[in-house]
């Protein structure tokens, strides 16, 4: 219990720690939100009209009590309104979260099965020239940024072979391309790690002792090399959702989809502090859960942690 405890309360420093940053950041950007506001309305920006927003939306309030007061707020559920649409910022992380979490999840999958996937094969391949060239793909994949590969499968996938649609948040299909993209990153570290975990374990004593004993090669890899690569694997993995999350500002842009990433990019543009900090408090909050998960579940994997942990 005190585990958990501990590992709760590191996750809420997290997040405490992502919206006093990104506050102070948005704090201190040159311009004056309310100005834009009203620029992007079409209005006059007067002094008195300015005035009279900064009052309505509390950015004539001193520094402290403005931080205080939002904070607040976040800890009872209510991320304030919008300057730029003028509606709760509850609703607009509402319409676009469910798209972002789909991306997100579906990019995961991809990234656990194909990084595994590669280093599996690494270690079990007889051919040495496939095997170099299995061991050098993860280091290839994590050279390539998100939009380059994004850009790739569009041209691929949707231009040359119309197999799947280039932009859009319309069905499952539409989904693929930027889910790729956005898992890439992540299966090669993820592969990364586990090609190497696996080789160290299986030119080492133990598996050594093991082929002594007549078991085959394959079962060295899977039955055993791949129990011990598992911790390391799922290190990634929890790190992976950060990642992922980050990278949607640029998949969503470059696929067109409406999400927490285009959201951000928007509310950045445009000063929209409540929008942001809404924005950064759910990623934050997302990665923090995805870690704490992964703490909570190494003991399980590992019973050694679970000695040293109690």
């Amino acid at each position: 219990m005190r585990y958990v405890i501990r590992r709760a309360l590191y996750a809420l420093f997290v997040v405490w720690a992502a919206y006093t940053i990104t506050w102070l950041l948005l704090f201190y950007l040159p311009g004056n939100s309310a100005e834009m506001m009203l620029r992007a309305a079409g209005a006059n920006a007067d002094a008195a009209l300015i005035a009279t927003l900064e009052a309505r939306y509390g950015m004539d309030r001193p520094a402290l009590e403005q931080y205080f007061g939002l904070l607040w707020q976040t800890l009872t559920g209510d991320f304030g309104t919008s300057t730029q649409l003028g509606v709760p910022v509850t609703t607009i992380i509402g319409g676009a979260l469910p798209h972002t979490l789909a991306l997100s999840a579906v990019a995961l999958g991809i990234s656990v099965v194909l990084g595994i996937g590669i280093a599996l094969l690494a270690n079990t391949v007889h051919g040495t020239w496939l095997r170099n060239i299995l061991f050098s793909l993860p280091s290839v994949l994590l050279s390539f940024p998100v939009f380059l590969s994004g850009l790739i499968l569009i041209q691929i996938f949707a231009f040359n072979l119309h197999l799947l649609p280039a932009v859009g948040n319309d069905g499952f299909r539409a989904l693929i391309l930027p889910a790729i993209a956005s898992g890439l990153p992540a299966s090669a570290a993820i592969a990364q790690v586990t090609t190497k975990t696996l080789d160290e374990y299986t030119n080492g004593p133990q598996a050594t002792y093991l082929r002594a004993r007549g078991v085959g090669a394959n079962r060295v890899v899977y039955a055993h090399a791949l129990r011990n690569a598992i911790i390391p694997a799922t290190t990634i993995i929890g790190m992976s959702v950060g990642g992922i999350l980050a990278g949607a500002v640029i998949t969503e842009t470059v696929f067109s989809r409406q999400g927490l990433g285009r959201v951000l990019q928007s509310g950045v543009v445009n000063q929209d502090v409540p929008v942001v900090q809404g924005v950064i408090i759910i990623s934050a909050l997302l990665f923090a859960v995805a870690n704490l998960v992964v703490d909570l579940v190494y003991p399980r994997i590992d019973p050694r942690i679970r000695l040293v942990t109690a």
